[in-house]
């Protein structure tokens, strides 16, 4: 029996649209991510015994006919069907989905991601053609459900799943959270499997790079922050330090042309003693001489760890930062302060790492003035890189929750996205209209990239650094259209 998971196309003609990305859009800067929640599952049914196959359509840039034309070819003997999805996109895939339905009637369709485990009545009865949605983190319904099928036993046990009995809807009781994540198996042995790491890009990082995943879930409560609050809770789950290294090191023999590791955890340096353990390691082992990596860092981190980090090989770090206005941050439930920022910038420099700094515009609490205090803060601190980005509000959020009670919300789950795929806005407020809120954005980047400080910081660190300068490259080609045509 097989198990085929599907990464389905969107868009195609635009671009490479990144589903997996926290906003899931086609990237101005050609970011494209790993699928690397679906790569899991499929790592773990696969090292379960189960024949899988993998369709990525974005990397590919595959449209639906020459991705129909892929299962097709690929899909003996296949049982069970598993699709990712996102907001933008989730009419065209449950589309996608009946699509293959309607071809093979007898395997069971099931949708993964954060918006089915958000809207599960809603998702369902889009379209019968639906067999059933795994609710939040997948992994082992997965598992389980593959072993049901092959079986030929009843659906009631497999925790975390909905599907439909007589015409009803069913929801099993939820799955728990996974524990003892050393035992899935590990991303990049997948990849070197069956991907192919040049199809994808993370524009901070040198090219190409491979990213993984050292923990689940985020302690914190960020309002906005879609996974811990759709798939993977708010414990931060871990994987042994040593688990960690061992991967890293799988990398270092396996990929000779990958420069560098995206640690993708929402917030990796929350546990000081496990990353202090692992830096540690990558040092003892000599890794930080093969392999650079960064991380997305919450602004609590103190700056011992930060030097530490540096001598570690990690060269980047990214926080969100979000606003410069404290009742913004109060509002988010962001649990930082304005004078933790501060620090942070200051204790990164003298660290030596590089900062890409994360800006939103849209939260409750925000005019212009604030909006402004932040692009300020962002021109004064001088980050490598920046971005900005108006409040996303997905389904499953408590920003959501706040933007629709209060009819800030405009437009439908498609709407999420331009028609070229590239983000969108669709929150509107009293005084601050979405169009609005993108206007501030385009002003900003250009504000910010456009200015002669940072023409010459880009050359400076060019001369520095060969990879660096490839990377800036590389980005400013996608990126220049829209910097100057916004």
């Amino acid at each position: 029996m097989k198990v085929f998971f599907v990464n389905p196309p969107f868009k195609a003609q635009y671009g490479k649209f990144s589903r997996e990305s926290r906003s899931p859009a086609i990237g101005h800067s050609g970011v494209l991510y790993y699928p690397l929640w679906l790569i899991y599952a499929a790592a773990v049914v696969e090292k379960e015994g189960f024949d899988i196959e993998f369709l990525d359509a974005p990397a590919k840039n595959m449209d639906e006919e020459a991705s129909l034309n892929y299962v097709s070819e690929h899909a003996e003997d296949t049982r069970l069907f598993v699709l990712d999805t996102s907001t933008p996109s989730i009419y065209s895939d449950i589309a996608f989905a009946g699509t293959i339905k309607d071809r093979y009637p007898n395997a069971f369709i099931l949708l993964v991601g954060t918006h089915p485990s958000s809207t599960v009545t809603e998702t369902m009865e889009a379209d019968g053609r639906i067999d059933g949605i795994a609710r939040k983190e997948y992994d082992y319904i997965i598992k389980n459900l593959a072993y049901t099928i092959k079986n030929n036993v009843g659906l009631e046990k497999v925790d975390g799943l909905t599907y439909r009995r007589s015409g009803n809807l069913i929801h099993n009781r939820d799955a728990e959270y996974i524990t003892e994540l050393d035992e899935i198996p590990f991303a990049a042995e997948f990849i070197k499997k069956h991907l192919d790491i040049m199809d994808y890009s993370f524009p901070a990082a040198s090219y190409p790079s491979i990213q993984i995943f050292t923990g689940r879930g985020c302690p914190a409560r960020c309002n906005f922050c879609v996974y811990p609050q759709t798939l993977h809770g708010h414990q931060y789950r871990l994987r042994s330090a040593q688990n960690v290294i061992d991967e890293i090191k799988y990398i270092a023999a396996n990929f000779p042309r990958v420069k560098e590791i995206v640690i993708e955890d929402d917030t990796f340096t929350v546990n000081k003693k496990r990353v202090t353990e692992i830096c540690n390691l990558l040092i003892e082992n000599r890794l930080h001489k093969r392999l650079k990596w960064i991380c997305n860092a919450r602004v609590n981190l103190d700056f011992e760890t930060m030097k530490l980090m540096k001598k570690a090989g990690c060269h980047l770090i990214i926080p969100g930062i979000e606003s410069l206005n404290q009742t913004i941050l109060n509002n988010i439930k962001k649990g930082t302060t304005v004078q933790q920022i501060e620090k942070y910038i200051a204790n990164a420099k003298k660290a030596g790492l590089l900062v890409h700094a994360c800006y939103m515009v849209g939260n409750q609490g925000e005019t212009k003035e604030t909006m402004n205090e932040t692009l300020k803060a962002a021109l004064r601190f001088k980050t490598d890189t920046a971005q900005f980005f108006p409040l996303v509000p997905y389904p499953g959020t408590e920003a959501y929750t706040w933007a629709k009670s209060y009819g800030y919300i405009n437009g439908r789950y498609d709407e999420y996205c331009n028609e070229d795929g590239t983000m969108s806005c669709v929150i509107n407020l009293p005084e601050i209209s979405a169009q609005e809120f993108v206007d501030f954005c385009a002003f900003a980047r250009k504000k910010y990239y456009l200015r002669f400080w940072y023409i010459c910081h880009r050359l400076w660190m060019g001369m520095l650094n060969f990879d660096d300068l490839k990377r800036s490259l590389k980005a400013f080609a996608k990126f220049k259209t829209y910097l100057f045509n916004e």
